[in-house]
């Protein structure tokens, strides 16, 4: 059940008008990393887990991802504002302007439509919590990026705490996965087949202008086992 408070989540505030600025916006509306496709994922899988303690989390953060597209939304539409009055504003962005009336809708900031396929979800706890995490990540570097292009102060605040509250979420889906009595690389039911799982295949191969190789942790070590050129081994 929802219910509809008419108070935002946190109050924005738009000093300067910017529809181009607002066209950015967009992204965290409408697109792949955007609010909306965060309240669907995370509701959806938690409607999908039989889990009461994180399915309890799932709908948390997704309810609150929906307020956070009302913060988004409003912060767009303030910034819109030049598109719905007469004049050469609406040039700004005359797609918004004539087809939208100046106001915010399920697009990206390109025009292209929200779509379902932003949604991860699996049916399988330990890996939807990672993809969280990996949305949460992603979102937090889109609006890093949208601060870096205005210059108005209450926008600046109203992103800030939305950039936040993305560390929030993926320190909560982090700990929820830490909980959870798989180690990391447990996934599923089924075992790894030994034969194969601790094989690194070196599939870059070359030195000087064409690049060299490299190691790390993550094909060096005890555990590991290196297959030079898997392509010509017989």
């Amino acid at each position: 059940m929802y219910h509809h408070v008419k108070k935002l989540m946190y109050t924005v505030d738009v000093s300067n008008p910017d529809p181009r600025f607002g066209n950015m916006l967009l992204e965290q509306f409408g697109g792949a990393n955007g609010e909306l496709a965060a309240a669907m994922q995370y509701s959806i899988q938690g409607l999908n887990c039989d889990d009461p303690a994180r399915k309890d989390l799932l709908m948390d953060i997704g309810t609150e991802e929906l307020s956070h597209l009302e913060v988004i939304g409003s912060l767009a539409r303030m910034h819109l504002k030049p598109l719905r009055e007469k004049g050469e504003g609406a040039l700004e962005d005359p797609l918004i302007a004539v087809v939208g009336g100046g106001g915010v809708s399920l697009n990206n900031s390109q025009g292209v439509p929200w779509m379902s396929t932003y949604v991860d979800v699996t049916g399988q706890l330990e890996v939807d919590l990672r993809s969280n995490m990996a949305a949460e990540a992603r979102a937090k570097i889109v609006y890093e990026r949208l601060i870096e292009y205005t210059d108005d102060p209450g926008t600046k605040d109203a992103l800030k705490f939305l950039m936040t509250r993305e560390i929030t979420h993926l320190k909560a889906f982090g700990q929820a996965l830490e909980s959870m009595d798989k180690k990391p690389l447990e996934i599923g039911d089924l075992k790894p087949d030994d034969k194969w799982v601790d094989k690194y295949f070196n599939d870059s191969t070359g030195s000087g202008d064409l690049g060299d190789d490299y190691e790390g942790p993550w094909n060096s070590g005890k555990e590991w086992e290196v297959i030079e050129n898997p392509a010509f081994q017989k």
